[in-house]
């Protein structure tokens, strides 16, 4: 029996007001019996954080507007980010489960010194940087945004000080978070992004109208510690207890460092991508950081929906199948998460790019956010759109590389990737100020009349950059597979092929229809109708196809939640 079965056998039922803190605390730490099944908790939980954030990027919109106040704010968040993405999220989190796995196999008394350690290190390591961050801000501040007025950079520097204590929170959860992975306590893990995202909301409805952009800063912090808080009861309920251990140079906080080391700089290409792009966008019109990371931000959320949340769902699976030698559980695992990847986010892509002036319109379009805004983060969308599936790839097949404890080759294409994206921005952005390809790509993504669509240039780069990226990964990775399903894959990604496009002209078909027969589109609620109906028109026709061609990918879905129900 359970341990809070025998619990709730013996005690009393606790509850207040018709909570049931029992069946709550079940939810929470509840282990998934399938990858499948955990990457639908990952994918809800971070379909509830995209509404979030997007909800969050419209009231800052509508508080702010696209001009210089949330430039400077987008800017300072390039610092912290940059720390949290770089040491935590791309180094340690990714190189923490493989050896925690390891240990976990052979010396289970031992791995929570090990977790205990490896949180002291960690957390005074990023302390101490954040300090030395804090000093030096303004300089970082000139790098990331050197088109900046003085004023406006004072105001990044300010802002940036503040959000710096946000990476220090993210370090300890990020270590809590690789432990509930393995013990596939997927529940608490997911919810960190929402209560991350609603902590930045309580900034900018409570904060700043008092304190202005500086309760947004604020927010982020108070959303860093509820993505910390909301996982220590579920990684007390795994076994975790924080014992007092400071041994830096610990065997395995070495090994921890040399799987890490290579990581970073894999992780710092991403980042430096945005910086970049931001430094970029900096000398262009003001609002062009702002249209840009909307852009950007919904163009994530498939990557953050689908991709990342299978990566993160089959990581342990891999790190186990590998740690234990076993070739075929890995290779399964593999082929399946690399289908169900492309079968969830191929749709999703055709639908942003047909879908996406509406999408703007209906996130964006209000307040101070006028319609020239609206038309170039629509166009960049579009754009974005165009290399989703790549980038929903790449976080699955990097992580297949650290399951094989391998990190030097996803740091080495990840340079290559970052160096092509760089030097594309600079060629594209001198192509777009004028001459034949830039009339060819206002006209066709209806930009008539905008002098500077310059800041295209920007999504143009990481798409080929991404794309390239992605393919990297797959040919360096084929290699290590020596019976690897191919029939089963070029199969699955034949009805995908013949779904979407049944799925595309369906959505095609029906904006045409509403756009000339039943509204003028003047309206939000137009919009927001058109966008709605040709969506679930699109959708239901993709998976009306899917059953049609009986996609197995559809059917793993079933099999999935009968699993986790099997007693």
């Amino acid at each position: 029996m359970a341990v809070l079965d025998r619990i709730r056998l013996t005690c009393p039922p606790t509850s207040l007001y018709g909570i049931d803190f029992f069946m709550i605390s079940r939810i929470l730490n509840s282990q998934s019996k399938t990858v499948t099944f955990s990457a639908l908790i990952l994918l809800g939980a971070s379909l509830v954080s995209g509404v979030l954030g997007l909800l969050r990027n419209r009231m800052l919109v509508q508080a702010f507007g696209a001009g210089e106040v949330f430039d400077a704010y987008l800017a300072a968040f390039r610092v912290p980010d940059l720390l949290s993405g770089i040491l935590i999220f791309g180094g340690v989190s990714a190189a923490f489960l493989p050896i925690f796995a390891t240990l976990a196999q052979k010396e289970k008394e031992q791995v929570w010194e090990f977790v205990s350690n490896v949180l002291y290190v960690l957390v005074g390591v990023l302390s101490a940087l954040s300090l030395v961050l804090i000093m030096v801000a303004p300089f970082f501040i000139h790098w990331i945004a050197p088109g900046f007025s003085t004023e406006q950079a004072l105001l990044a520097v300010s802002l940036t000080r503040i959000m710096l204590v946000a990476p220090v929170l993210f370090g300890a959860s990020s270590i809590l978070s690789s432990v509930l992975q393995y013990f596939d306590r997927f529940m608490a893990y997911a919810l960190a992004p929402i209560f991350y995202n609603m902590g930045i909301i309580a900034g900018i409805v409570f904060l700043a109208p008092l304190w202005g952009i500086w309760g947004v800063a604020a927010g982020v912090v108070a959303g860093a510690l509820l993505h910390l808080g909301v996982q220590v009861p579920s990684a007390i309920a795994s076994g975790f207890r924080l014992k007092r251990i400071f041994r830096p140079r610990d065997p395995s906080v070495l090994r921890l460092l040399a799987l890490a080391l290579p990581r970073i700089p894999s992780a710092a290409a991403f980042h430096i991508n945005l910086v970049v792009m931001t430094a970029l966008a900096s000398f262009l019109s003001a609002g062009s950081i702002t249209i840009f990371t909307l852009a950007n931000d919904i163009q994530y959320i498939p990557v953050g929906l689908i991709g990342v949340p299978f990566a993160l769902a089959v990581f342990p699976a891999l790190s186990r199948a590998a740690a234990q030698l076993n070739g075929k559980d890995f290779i399964n695992s593999f082929s399946l998460t690399l289908r169900q990847i492309i079968f969830f986010v191929v749709p999703i892509a055709i639908l942003l790019f047909l879908l996406r002036a509406q999408t703007v319109r209906v996130l964006y379009g209000a307040g101070t956010f006028g319609w020239e805004e609206t038309r170039l983060t629509a166009a960049i969308l579009g754009i974005f759109s165009m290399g989703v599936v790549f980038y929903a790839l790449v976080p699955f097949l990097a992580r297949t590389f650290f399951s094989l404890q391998n990190t030097v080759i996803p740091m080495t294409v990840s340079l290559v990737s970052m160096g092509l994206n760089i030097i594309l921005a600079f060629l594209f952005m001198g192509i777009l100020e004028g001459g034949v390809f830039r009339e060819i790509l206002a006209s066709f993504l209806r930009l008539g009349h905008i002098q500077d669509i310059r800041v295209l240039a920007l999504p143009l780069a990481m798409v080929c950059s991404g794309a390239l990226h992605a393919v990297l990964l797959g040919v360096m990775l084929w290699p290590r597979f020596r019976e690897f399903p191919s029939k089963e894959v070029f199969s699955s990604l034949g009805k995908i092929a013949v779904s979407s496009l049944v799925m595309g002209g369906v959505v095609y078909l029906t904006l045409l229809f509403m756009g000339t027969a039943v509204f003028e589109l003047r309206t939000f609620w137009e919009v927001f109708s058109q966008l709605t109906v040709a969506g679930v028109a699109g959708v239901l026709a993709y998976i009306f196809s899917s059953l049609i061609l009986r996609s197995p990918e559809l059917f793993s879905l079933k099999t999935a939640f009968q699993k986790q129900l099997e007693q």
